[in-house]
């Protein structure tokens, strides 16, 4: 299943946003800026990240796990665990 284009749109401009921290982060090593204010910006762009990647598998979850169930092909519940195994790595 495809997302809308407000979706895609929507995930993009966080994928941007969390470049930018990251961009943001790596001025502030250069800058040898203090080392928790560096953690917090590296914590603050893993948790964009993770819900970045929520998205996603929420998206993925109730469209093409869904039409893959509905078509027979129940092997995708196992691709989708192993995916989340990952993603909670």
């Amino acid at each position: 299943m495809r997302r809308t284009e407000k979706e895609q749109r929507d995930l993009i401009n966080k994928i941007k946003r969390i470049e930018g921290q990251v961009r943001g982060v790596q001025r502030m090593v250069e800058e040898d800026r203090y080392c928790i204010d560096i953690l917090t910006q590296v914590q603050a762009a893993r948790a964009a990240l993770t819900q970045v990647g929520l998205a996603i598998l929420e998206n993925h979850a109730k469209g093409c796990v869904v039409q893959a169930i509905e078509q027979g092909d129940a092997s995708v519940i196992e691709e989708m665990l192993a995916s989340v195994r990952n993603f909670v790595k």
